[in-house]
């Protein structure tokens, strides 16, 4: 029997395990399969997001973004090292305030 039968098909198979440890080393995200506890930062710590409201609770703050969100203003609610607060783009914060301004009338 001819070697080169037995050996092609384990040479292939160990370079296309050695690509593959290496694909999984180049393109691997992290090292745990459980995910992070998310950590709180300062109203400012969130890039060009800026805050228009600061809601008392979470459901007061969810009533607030779903008003928001109905009138076509994408928000987020997040939970800060000072409270909560409803945080918009730039460009949607005028409209934002006003929204919530004639809400709270």
């Amino acid at each position: 029997m001819n070697a080169s039968y037995l050996l092609t098909p384990l040479l292939v198979f160990a370079v296309v395990g050695v690509l593959a440890v290496l694909l999984r080393w180049a393109f691997g995200r992290g090292h745990s399969l459980v995910s992070r506890v998310p950590r709180q930062g300062a109203p400012t710590d969130y890039g060009l997001l800026v805050a228009v409201a600061s809601p008392a609770d979470l459901g007061h703050g969810r009533l607030l973004c779903r008003r928001l969100t109905a009138d076509g203003i994408r928000c987020t609610l997040v939970d800060t090292t000072e409270g909560l607060r409803l945080m918009v783009w730039p460009p949607d914060e005028q409209a934002a305030r006003l929204a919530l301004a004639r809400d709270a009338e």
